[in-house]
């Protein structure tokens, strides 16, 4: 009998595999298909070759301001989807998961299908092959969400694009969350005609205000219909070349002509096919439910990354992985923490946040103040020709430590690792402040939000003449205000 068994090769399964043996117990490693999970296989690696191909694409636009004379270059969309997945059999073959594996003394299984319980310790695999266990982790990952009605099987999901032979002309996507907005940034960077369907009254409705509303604007502006509140999806329709989409809005169904439809709505856990009743695991609303120490009802189970609905991110999978297998080879020590935990999206332009909203900072009583410093105040952006948005840093007024912070624009999801560092110190925003940020650099904006802060919160020494003349202005990275 093995010591943990871990099902699932994503990075949530291979972190746990890999700590769970450095603890030094055996371990053998279960994988359906390919080792890598979502991420790496039709999740953020090939999406982000997407991205960096429509950035590129915008880039172009401003070669004549830089004296760069040329034509403008042509999607060519078959090369783009070939790029993508070399990418991801570039990625794998950096990473050598296999070999890493099976040189740190664990046991692979892949292409093995997916496994199932046959009773509390043992699982059996694709063929006539069984594995028993001592402790189990669960890391099957999820997938894409699709909701049932009309024509649903007309629609692609995320994990569908990869199968595109052509660029869609327009494509409606029904989803404005992180995963909907990458998209259609994307491809309306492309040149398609997109439109984004949500059914709540902003798209990305749980990140801050600020973020909301400045990604919502840059996509108007660049073309992209946002129609949100929405009812539901009534049904999808063949139509001549295209799809004819029927949604409730407002108590009426309304069409919507496009060449392809994209359901964004959700991701749920890979929890189908593992019979988990068999060995006493619980689940809701298709996840596995576990407690703060990631452990299942049945006590030698538990599970780690998209298969727990907590925080589906690559970096926390990896957190879960390792935390998961401390508490199954060394006890059940280690709490649950997704505290500071930064995140973003690689729309255009990124956005980037980490810690509380405003809105939920003042929900659980905090006295904050907040800073928003606009990107047209720094330099590197006004040489760079990208002074679309803003850092928004949000401090407690009584420990005047820092809470949340929220950047759009140019290098967003790099920036805010300054803060989330600052956050994991338990730093004080006086030392932000004091911090000298190399010039010129998007990065600034994070201290100038600091020494804002600073001076309201009255701790920088101020003339009292200078009070009255309102925001002060002792920068050397400022805008002449309209």
């Amino acid at each position: 009998m093995l010591d943990v068994i871990v099902i699932g090769g994503g990075p949530a399964g291979v972190t746990a595999a890999l700590r769970a043996r450095e603890l030094g117990v055996e371990v053998a490693l279960i994988e359906r298909s390919q080792l890598g999970g979502t991420c790496t296989n039709d999740g953020c690696v090939p999406t982000r070759v997407l991205a960096k191909a429509a950035r590129l694409a915008r880039d172009a636009q401003q070669y004549s301001n830089y004296g760069l004379d040329g034509f403008v270059p042509e999607l060519n969309f078959e090369r783009l989807m070939a790029r993508t997945q070399e990418m991801v059999y570039r990625i794998h073959e950096k990473k050598q998961i296999i070999n890493h594996l099976q040189e740190s003394g664990i046991q692979v299984f892949t292409n093995s299908g997916p496994a199932r319980f046959v009773d509390a310790h043992t699982v059996a695999l694709s063929g006539d092959t069984t594995l028993q266990g001592s402790k189990f982790i669960l890391s099957a990952g999820g997938h894409a969400r699709r909701i049932n009605f009309p024509g649903s099987e007309l629609a692609l999901t995320h994990s569908d694009i990869w199968s595109l032979k052509k660029l869609p002309r327009s494509l409606a996507i029904v989803g404005g969350a992180a995963t909907g907005c990458q998209l259609a940034s994307i491809f309306n960077a492309f040149g398609s005609e997109v439109t984004i369907l949500e059914m709540h009254p902003n798209i990305l409705g749980l990140e801050d205000e600020i973020l909301s509303q400045a990604i919502t604007n840059s996509f108007q502006e660049r073309g992209i219909q946002i129609i949100t509140q929405i009812g539901g999806i009534d049904r999808i329709e063949r139509s001549g070349d295209g799809l004819q989409l029927w949604y409730i809005n407002q108590g009426k169904t309304e069409a919507l002509h496009v060449e392809a439809v994209v359901l964004a709505v959700g991701w749920v856990g890979n929890i189908e096919n593992l019979n988990l009743e068999a060995a006493g695991v619980k689940t809701e609303r298709n996840y596995v439910v576990v407690d703060d120490s990631l452990q299942t009802s049945a006590a030698h189970i538990f599970a780690a990354g998209d298969i727990t609905g907590r925080m589906m991110l690559v970096q926390s999978g990896s957190y879960d992985g390792r935390m998961a297998a401390e508490n199954a080879v060394l006890g059940v020590q280690l709490p649950y923490r997704h505290q500071i935990v930064p995140h973003g999206g690689f729309t255009d332009p990124e956005y980037g946040s980490v810690g509380l909203t405003e809105k939920q900072a003042r929900a659980n009583g905090l006295d904050i103040t907040t800073a928003v410093i606009p990107y047209a105040d720094l330099d590197r952006a006004v040489v760079d020709g990208r002074t679309e948005g803003m850092c928004k840093l949000i401090v407690n007024t009584e420990t005047h430590r820092i809470v949340g912070a929220h950047i759009v624009g140019e290098q967003a999801l790099e920036t805010i690792h300054l803060v989330a560092a600052g956050m994991l110190a338990d730093m004080w925003v006086e030392q932000l402040a004091e911090l000298e940020i190399a010039y010129p650099t998007f990065t600034a904006s994070i201290g100038l939000a600091a020494r804002q802060i600073v001076r309201e919160l009255g701790v920088m020494p101020l003339a009292a003449q200078w009070r009255t003349l309102g925001k002060p202005h002792a920068e050397w990275e400022r805008s002449n205000p309209v």
